[in-house]
């Protein structure tokens, strides 16, 4: 327990007043990513459910991607900016790395956020309107399921940094057991709350599937640029696991 609620002090600006001491082997907390995300994605849905009563379906979409990035401080949102500032500056690796810790925003990192946020919030949207607003909920968790993917054999081109905690240290074992309770929460939730139908939650379990693939596919693009993982990569790729796991829901469930 101390250690889940090490990891949601940290990847979330959640006010948890514990202290849960220091721990040498935080690293291990890979395995409540997915935990973490399910918090997110259940005060986002009670958000957006009570936005709904006051607001159309626009501004609770609007609502709900503010409340995400209120919930984590915009971490993982400066992550997909100084990501797309680096990665696509056209530089060598040394200069990426660099524009990554300039606290500066580019073009780049301007127009990713931008779109990023529209294309959002315009899915987000649709799936409101077609009565699965319970999609909010498993959003967050799948794409921090994903993210483990950058986690699991992986290596970081800088000496320092936060995300040298994790990277490189998730093992097969925290793998599979992030993936089993992470299924098993999403059949239980969307089986007895929200889809009566075995085919939605079938397609539901796939988009696990289709943001891990993205999520490889993006590892070795990362890879062919800077030979590495960082933190900014991290927050990067939790975003667009976001905007992958919404846009399969649109096009396989909703369409």
């Amino acid at each position: 327990m101390k250690r889940f609620i090490g990891i949601l002090q940290f990847m979330t600006r959640i006010p948890i007043k514990a202290d849960v001491g220091f721990d040498e082997d935080f690293h291990k907390s890979i395995v409540y990513f997915p935990l973490v995300g399910l918090v997110i994605g259940a005060i986002s849905f009670i958000i957006g459910s009570l936005s709904s009563i006051i607001f159309d379906t626009f501004l609770t979409s609007i609502l709900i991607v503010a409340c995400e990035v209120i919930l984590t401080g915009g971490l993982h949102i400066d992550g997909l900016g100084d990501t797309f500032d680096a990665i696509y500056s056209n530089r060598d690796k040394e200069r990426m790395l660099e524009i990554m810790k300039d606290s500066r925003l580019g073009t780049n990192s301007l127009l990713a956020i931008l779109f990023l946020v529209l294309i959002k919030v315009g899915l987000l949207n649709s799936i409101i309107n077609s009565n699965l607003m319970c999609l909010v909920i498993f959003m967050p968790m799948i794409s921090r399921l994903g993210v483990i993917v950058m986690l699991y054999k992986t290596v970081t081109p800088r000496e320092k940094g936060m995300g040298n905690i994790f990277i490189g240290k998730a093992t097969l074992g925290m793998f599979i057991t992030a993936i089993v309770y992470t299924v098993v929460i999403l059949i239980v939730i969307a089986k007895f709350m929200f889809f009566s139908t075995t085919i939605n939650i079938i397609k539901l379990l796939l988009s696990i599937l289709a943001v891990m693939i993205f999520n490889e596919i993006f590892k070795k693009h990362v890879y062919k640029k800077i030979d590495g993982v960082t933190g900014d990569i991290l927050g990067c790729t939790i975003e667009l696991g976001e905007l992958i796991f919404l846009l399969f829901s649109y096009i396989v469930i909703l369409l």
